[in-house]
C-alpha cells in the first residue's frame, strides 16, 4: 500500500492553489492522503476553508488529524465539521478503513499533546494545572489506544499523531523543548498494538526518521522536514 503523507502545511486566507496541483497528482503515486495536523496557520475558519478547498474531491481518501494551530482560535469544531463536509476524515481517537484492492489499510487517528520522553517528562503531581497537563495526554494516548483497537485485524495499520511519539524525529529542534512537541506515552500505545507505520509533524526543525522501541517505524511528515508537497510510503516496508 502506498501511503502519502504531510503535515505542517499551514495554509492561510493567501494560499490557495498553493498545493492543489500536487494533490491532483495523488492517484499515480498513492493510495490515501494523511494530513498529520496544523492545517491552518491560526485556526480561522477562513484559514479552513481554503484548507478544505485544497483537499476535497481528490482522486484517494484524505484522512487528517488536527495540530495545535488549528485550535488557536478555539474552532476546532467547527474545522472539524467543516472539513468533513468537503470530504475530509477528520480523527480524533476513532480510527478509518480504507479498501486497497481487497486489502484493507487501518489509520487511527489523535491529535496528541505533550509531556516528554523518558528522563524528562513531566509527572502527573503537585498543581492542578499540572495535573491537567499531564492527565490530557494520558487521556489523549488512551483515545489512539481505543482507536488502534477499532481497526482491529486490518492487513497494514497506520497511526497518525500531530504531536511525536518518540524523540528520535525532534533531533534538531532544541532539548529544551521536547516536552512540549510530544510524549513516550503515545510511542507505548503504538508499541503494543505493533502498527506497521506512525506518522507525525509538529517538529519544523526534527529529523524524518526514527523507530519506537518495540522497532515500529516512525516519520516525521512535517513540510519543513520533507520539504515536498507530500511524502509516500509503501507497506509493508521492504529491504
Amino acid at each position: 500500500m502506498r501511503i502519502a503523507a504531510i503535515a505542517d502545511i499551514h495554509l492561510g486566507e493567501d494560499s490557495g492553489g498553493r498545493l492543489r496541483p500536487a494533490f491532483e497528482e495523488l492517484g499515480e503515486c498513492a493510495d490515501v492522503l494523511l494530513v498529520a495536523g496544523d492545517l491552518t496557520r491560526h485556526g480561522s475558519l477562513a484559514e479552513a476553508g481554503v484548507v478544505a478547498r485544497e483537499l476535497t474531491g481528490l482522486p484517494v481518501p484524505v484522512l487528517a488529524v488536527l495540530g495545535n494551530h488549528d485550535h488557536h482560535s478555539d474552532a476546532g469544531d467547527e474545522i472539524t465539521a467543516l472539513l468533513e463536509d468537503h470530504g475530509v476524515r477528520v480523527l480524533e481517537g476513532d480510527a478509518v478503513t480504507v479498501d486497497v484492492g481487497g486489502r484493507r489499510l487501518g489509520v487511527a487517528g489523535v491529535k496528541g499533546f505533550g509531556g516528554g520522553f523518558a528522563g524528562a517528562c513531566a509527572s502527573e503531581f503537585g498543581e492542578r494545572e499540572m495535573k491537567d497537563f499531564v492527565g490530557h495526554t494520558a487521556a489523549s494516548a488512551d483515545r489512539l489506544r481505543g482507536a488502534l483497537k477499532e481497526v482491529g485485524d486490518a492487513d497494514v495499520r497506520v497511526a497518525m499523531t500531530h504531536y511525536a511519539p518518540i524523540p528520535e524525529t525532534l533531533a534538531g529542534e532544541p532539548e529544551q523543548i521536547y516536552p512540549f512537541l510530544g510524549s513516550y506515552l503515545f510511542g507505548e500505545v503504538i508499541d503494543e498494538a505493533g502498527v506497521d507505520l506512525a506518522v507525525h509533524g509538529h517538529a519544523h526543525f526534527g529529523s524524518e526518521k526514527g523507530n519506537t522501541p518495540a522497532g515500529v517505524p516512525v516519520r516525521n511528515v512535517a513540510q519543513p522536514i520533507i520539504r515536498t508537497a507530500f511524502a509516500t510510503y509503501v507497506l509493508p516496508e521492504t529491504g
